[in-house]
């Protein structure tokens, strides 16, 4: 129990420190720390995981897209699984946006379990994000056609955790009109 919350907070404050210098895009450019810990918040509260490892993933689930993190700085510091779900969920920030977006429909349904979870958590809370604080520069028509992807994305997920789909399902149900 001890060794588990040691490599939770150890990936909270990697988490933390890679991200030290981003924010949100809503108007108050709130810490973009604070997303990945809605995501393990969302997992643990809402879906009841305690896989110590997949919590660690989804905090830093953005470390190696949105940073100078390597996923083998990752597997040095968190051992391979973490590592591995990290990068499952990883956007090749090479690839144009309209590209990324397609992969991430075509790959949901391959991806491994773990993942999956981490993903669910993350589409939920970037709609919640989008609800309550969105994007400063984003009109409602893109914050629908978010909501309309993030819809897609999440249908190859289902069938691996009932209660983050009706999560995700209750923050869809809340699309501006």
């Amino acid at each position: 129990m001890k060794n588990d919350l040691t490599l939770l907070l150890k990936a909270l404050a990697f988490a933390a420190d890679k991200h030290r210098h981003q924010k949100r895009k809503d108007a108050e450019a709130s810490p973009y720390i604070n997303h990945p810990i809605a995501l393990a918040n969302v997992l643990v509260d809402e879906g009841g995981v305690e896989d110590i490892e997949v919590l660690c993933a989804a905090l830093l689930h953005d470390t190696i897209e949105d940073t100078d993190t390597t996923q083998e700085e990752l597997v040095n510091a968190f051992g391979s699984r973490i590592a591995h779900i990290v990068a499952e969920v990883t956007d090749d920030k090479n690839l144009k946006s309209e590209e990324r977006k397609r992969l991430q429909i075509e790959h949901a349904p391959r991806l491994s379990v773990e993942a999956k979870l981490v993903k669910l958590a993350d589409k939920t809370c970037n709609l919640r994000d989008i609800v309550v604080r969105p994007p400063a520069k984003w009109d409602l028509t893109r914050r629908r056609e978010y909501f309309d992807w993030a819809k897609r994305v999440v249908d190859g997920l289902r069938g691996v955790h009932p209660r983050l789909e009706a999560a995700f399902d209750a923050a869809f149900a809340e699309r501006p009109a």
